[in-house]
Parts: C-alpha cells; sequence; structure tokens
C-alpha cells in the first residue's frame, strides 16, 4: 500500500460546489438577471429622482438627503465581509430572498418618512437590504454552482441586463413621481420588488453548498490575505473605483464650463450607461483569447489615456464624445472582471468572503473620490487637474492588475492517494 501524496492545485479550481446542468444554470442566470435589474432599480437608481421631492417635503436641504443616501452605501460596505462569510457557509437563497423582501417593505417605509432621522434610519435599512440581495451577493451564487468555462459568460449576462436598470427605472421613477406623487410612486416600486421574492426563493433552490464546503477551513482566507496578488487586485479595483466615480459625478459639471450646452453635456455622460454594456460584451469577447487581467489592464490603461485628453479636446464636440467613448468601454469592466479574478486565483469556497474585503475599500473610494475631486476643482480652478487625477487613478488601476497578473497563482495542498 502506497503512502498518501500531495498534489497541488490552482486554489482557484477548488471549488466545494459541483457545477449545476447546463439547463439549471441557465434558469438561475435568467432570475438573477431579472431580480438585479429590478433591485438596483428600486434600491438604488430610484433615490437620485426622488431627492428633489424628498428635500422639499422633509424641509430639508438636498446634501442632508443625499447624506442619507451616503450612509446606505456605507452601510452595504460594513456588511460587506459578515454577509460574504455567510453567503460562503449557506449560499444565497435564504440571504436574498430576505434581503429582497426587506427591499420591498423598506421603501413601503420610506413612502411613510417625515423626518430626516426616519429618511436615515429607512435608508441605512435599505444598504443592508442591497447588500444581501444585489451583485456581489448574486456574483457568489455564480461563481458557486458554474465551472470556470461558463463563469464569464454567466456573469456577462446578468450584467448586461442588469445595466439597463438606470435607463428602466430612472425614467419610470419619474414619471410614477409626476403622475402619483413621490410616496405613491415608491409604493409601486415596492410592489415591483416584490417579483424579486419568489425569484430567489424558487430559482436557487439547491444552489446551496454542501455540508463539506460550509466546513472549510478559514485557511483559505488567510491565505489569499497573505498573498501579494490580492492586495495588488485589491489597490487596483480600488483606484479605478475612485477614477470611475470622480469621473462620473464631474463630467456634466466640466462639458459645461468648457462651453457646452446643458442638454449635450447630459446627453454624453447619458452613453456612459450604455457604453458599460458595450465594454463588458468587448471585454468577455477578448477574455476567449487573452488572460483577464491583461485584457482588464488593457481596458484600464485606454481610460487613462480617454481622461488625460478629455480637458485638450473639452471645447470641442467630436473630441469630446471619443474621449468619453473611451473611458466609457472601460466603465462596467470591473463589475465583471473581479469575481473572474478572485475565483481563478483563489478558493472558491471563501470566494464571497474575499470579494466582501474587497468591496470595503472600494465602496470608500466611491463615496469620498467626488469629494475629493470637487476640492482639487476648487483649489486649482478648474478642471484639468481633476481629470488628470482620474487619469494616474486608472493608470495605477492597470498597473496593479497587469502586475497581479504576472504573478503565480496561489497553491493549495489536496491530499490524495498515488497508485
Amino acid at each position: 500500500m502506497t503512502s498518501p501524496a500531495t498534489r497541488f492545485v490552482p486554489a482557484g479550481d477548488t471549488g466545494g460546489h459541483e457545477p449545476v446542468t447546463p439547463a439549471r444554470r441557465t434558469g438561475i442566470v435568467a432570475a438573477l438577471a431579472i431580480t438585479q435589474t429590478i433591485g438596483y432599480g428600486t434600491l438604488y437608481y430610484a433615490f437620485a429622482v426622488l431627492l428633489t421631492p424628498l428635500a422639499a417635503d422633509l424641509h430639508a436641504s438636498t446634501t442632508a438627503v443625499t447624506g442619507a443616501f451616503t450612509a446606505s452605501v456605507l452601510t452595504g460596505a460594513a456588511l460587506a465581509v459578515p454577509i460574504g462569510r455567510r453567503l460562503d457557509r449557506h449560499g444565497g437563497r435564504g440571504l436574498m430572498t430576505g434581503g429582497s423582501a426587506a427591499g420591498a417593505l423598506l421603501l413601503v417605509a420610506l413612502s411613510q418618512v417625515d423626518h430626516l432621522w426616519q429618511l436615515y434610519l429607512v435608508q441605512i435599512g435599505i444598504g443592508a437590504a442591497a447588500a444581501a440581495s444585489l451583485y456581489e451577493a448574486a456574483f457568489a451564487v455564480v461563481i458557486a454552482i458554474t465551472a470556470a468555462e461558463h463563469r464569464s459568460s454567466a456573469l456577462l449576462a446578468i450584467t448586461v441586463v442588469a445595466g439597463f436598470a438606470s435607463s428602466v427605472f430612472l425614467p419610470l421613477t419619474g414619471w410614477l413621481t409626476d403622475v402619483h406623487g413621490w410616496r405613491t410612486a415608491l409604493v409601486i416600486l415596492a410592489v415591483l420588488q416584490v417579483v424579486t421574492v419568489p425569484l430567489h426563493a424558487f430559482a436557487l433552490r439547491g444552489s446551496e453548498p454542501p455540508r463539506r464546503a460550509r466546513r472549510a477551513p478559514s485557511r483559505g482566507v488567510r491565505a489569499a490575505l497573505a498573498d501579494r496578488g490580492f492586495w495588488l487586485l485589491a489597490i487596483g479595483f480600488t483606484a479605478h473605483t475612485a477614477a470611475v466615480s470622480a469621473f462620473t459625478v464631474h463630467l456634466v459639471a466640466a462639458l459645461i464650463s468648457w462651453g457646452h450646452r446643458p442638454a449635450f453635456a447630459a446627453t454624453v455622460a447619458g452613453l456612459l450607461g450604455v457604453l458599460s454594456v458595450a465594454g463588458r460584451l468587448l471585454t468577455t469577447g477578448l477574455q476567449r483569447r487573452s488572460r483577464t487581467t491583461t485584457v482588464t489592464a488593457a481596458v484600464f490603461a485606454v481610460q487613462a489615456a480617454a481622461a488625460l485628453l478629455l480637458p485638450l479636446v473639452g471645447a470641442r464636440t467630436g473630441g469630446v464624445i471619443g474621449a468619453v467613448i473611451g473611458f466609457g468601454l472601460g466603465f462596467g469592466v470591473a463589475t465583471i472582471a473581479k469575481p473572474v479574478l478572485l475565483a481563478e486565483r483563489y478558493d472558491t469556497r471563501r470566494y464571497a468572503t474575499l470579494a466582501g474585503a474587497l468591496v470595503v475599500p472600494m465602496t470608500l473610494a466611491k463615496a469620498t473620490a467626488p469629494l475629493a475631486a470637487a476640492y482639487l476643482h476648487t483649489v486649482s480652478g478648474g478642471y484639468a487637474p481633476v481629470f488628470a487625477a482620474v487619469a494616474v487613478c486608472c493608470a495605477l488601476a492597470a498597473a496593479m492588475i497587469a502586475a497581479a497578473g504576472r504573478l503565480p497563482r496561489p497553491q493549495r495542498a489536496v491530499a490524495c492517494r498515488a497508485g
């Protein structure tokens, strides 16, 4: 009898879940595409339309009301790691179903607020519900049940559909608010949000990890946190999030300051949503021929060049459109690249915990970058330094992702018997 031998396998190939059948995978992906579109529309994008009427009815400034939305986003960041741990241990069905139901109830509660403190309380709850039911949770489900060769296409399908959430729900919320008032509009949005509850409850049946995966040792997380590549990815995606957030918030104001009409500036900014979908399609196609890190770093580098070029061509219509297209093609790339890279590099049984660890600095960057950019604009007296800073962040992101791609993947020892 031979003694046990030890073989080493790439960490990203050691999932604790058996891949589901193609038909089952298609059903889960379709359900998640619908729930993510509705969830982002009701729990995230609708707030932008409701900002002004909320401030008027609560007799508060738009800054104070916006602060409630910031509190919601930061709540999601604070809960990212504990939610990730639960997803790794128990799967997404119970958590996403509960988060969806809580989101519907909180939208109804939001329609009844009369004081600013109530708004903050409800928005903090919405932040928790969103963290339990939106992208990070959905990606954890996909990573757990999908074989490596199908992950990119499954993530792409979800994000392409959900990428139109703003295009659908911003005008829908505006129309409902104009016709029925913001309080009734929220109740109608809550009814739409209810649709996601049975979809999560029934479509995700059987997606829970097996018992052996629930008992997976936490040393997989510790090993990942000790890996240089993890921190290169963290720096890269955090820098990119800061760049995208600052670019989005300040683009319209910058174009107006360079002499363009507000309608043109808003239309050009609106291209970013459509371009994000095009960029995801392009990136997923390129991933079949090149490594994900190479493709992602190249896209981020193009964004750096576009951001640096924008102030130089800012007074010319064609130049502005070209620069925005260059930047916009990378607008949604990080959304699909991050889960693919984490799943390729590390033990997928601890994917959600590691993804949650990345969400924290990325969310802080998303919240603070526009403020830092506004300060830079104030002290410099123009927007050229702002977009130069955006370019630096994108270049840093490209360098970090490329460097992570050059590192060998961590290896995990697996005992097996020879002979």
